[in-house]
């Protein structure tokens, strides 16, 4: 028996990264899946958006789980690529049980240097993108009384952060829509919540800007490696350095599942203790 046998989740950026981990997580247990993701560059954003190989291999896993997937090319920019990555779903398993609004991007500059370009893109995907994906599959789900919202945040949705103002904005942001959300909907048997990740290796954050940022090299002196021995400093937990996707995609499992039945309107973090300590951890226990 698995913790979601039944169930039918709906996954944003589901392609690669935390969305596939989620995807792969709903997948064992018990859950069809549909993604949406898109291919397409964004402008603003340094590193490689998914590709259709990504997707691709998301539905390759899934599918050998044994568990049916629609996957749907698409961007949360957009209400009707949403809209549609929604009908096709139900067309094909029936109803949607839960929504992942797990699609996000990153990007780096000091508040006084980003462009309007990096703010709106930031805003459009982060946050816009999250109400749009809700937007889509909430009156299903009032349709059905019941329903199970969760929303990839950040800690830097509950703690500042450096040199990122437009993506601290943007999930400081989806706490607020989470609890209104959480209150409008709680009538309806819907429960809305949002994970708040410490920092995960993903695509999103293994890329030369972040490589400097974590390491505090000059521009473009950063390495990977730099970057993953940076990662100790920054959790409390013994052994923890960047954690796995498959640490978030646990803590959404467990808002999604019937062991949260009574839990709604709450900000969950997986961290590594991140936000226990008052600076950076100066002395690491790494194993």
């Amino acid at each position: 028996m698995g913790m979601l046998d039944g169930k039918v989740a709906l996954i944003t950026g589901g392609s690669r990264g935390q969305g596939r981990a989620h995807a792969l997580t709903c997948a064992r247990e018990g859950a069809d899946v549909i993604i949406i993701d898109t291919t397409q560059q964004i402008a603003s954003v340094a590193y490689p958006m998914a590709s259709q190989a990504d997707i691709d291999e998301t539905v390759r896993q899934v599918e050998e789980l044994d568990r049916r997937i629609v996957a749907v090319v698409g961007d949360v920019r957009k209400q009707a690529d949403l809209d549609r990555a929604v009908s096709e779903g139900i067309a094909s398993f029936g109803h949607i049980d839960i929504l992942i609004a797990n699609a996000g991007i990153f990007s780096l500059a000091p508040a006084h240097e980003l462009t309007e370009e990096q703010w709106d893109d930031m805003i459009a995907v982060n946050l816009t993108g999250v109400w749009k994906s809700a937007k889509a599959v909430l009156p299903h789900m009032v349709e059905n009384g019941a329903g199970s919202i969760v929303i990839t945040s950040s800690i830097n949705g509950l703690e500042p952060g450096a040199n990122y103002a437009h993506y601290c904005a943007s999930k400081f942001g989806v706490v607020g829509l989470m609890k209104t959300l959480a209150l409008e909907y709680a009538p309806h048997g819907i429960r809305v919540n949002s994970v708040h990740p410490g920092a995960v290796l993903t695509p999103m954050t293994s890329w030369q800007g972040a490589w400097d940022m974590m390491s505090g090299k000059p521009a473009g002196e950063g390495t990977e490696e730099d970057m993953l021995s940076a990662g100790y400093h920054f959790h409390a937990l013994k052994g923890q350095g960047f954690l796995s996707p498959q640490d978030i995609a646990n803590g959404a499992l467990y808002l999604n599942s019937d062991l949260a039945s009574a839990v709604t309107g709450v900000t969950l973090p997986v961290d590594g203790g991140h936000l226990l300590m008052p600076g950076i951890n100066q002395e690491p226990v790494r194993t």
